[in-house]
């Protein structure tokens, strides 16, 4: 059904708010995943710091870089979705 969704009338409060809560659900699993890539990257460079030194420097900065790669793909994907959806495409 390529088409068939107008798009929002940012003007109006409700469509705006109503439109606001819909990008917040886009891409919101990519997110979520990065966010946690990037704690776990953080609290195992803290575990590495304090009680494991034997772990691998690498190993943290790993974790946080694919969170961070994580967070730009949902960038992106919402930013498609959205120019899609200002178009009417979907």
């Amino acid at each position: 059904m390529a088409g068939d969704v107008t798009p929002p009338n940012l003007n109006d409060a409700g469509e705006r708010a109503a439109y606001a809560r819909e990008l917040r659900a886009i891409a919101r699993p990519i997110r979520l995943m990065g966010v946690g890539l990037a704690i776990a990257g953080a609290l195992l460079a803290a575990l590495q710091r304090t009680r494991y030194p034997a772990i691998p420097t690498v190993l943290p900065l790993v974790l946080i870089g694919l969170g961070a790669l994580h967070m730009l793909a949902a960038v992106a994907v919402r930013m498609k979705y959205h120019q899609r959806r200002m178009k009417g495409d979907l």
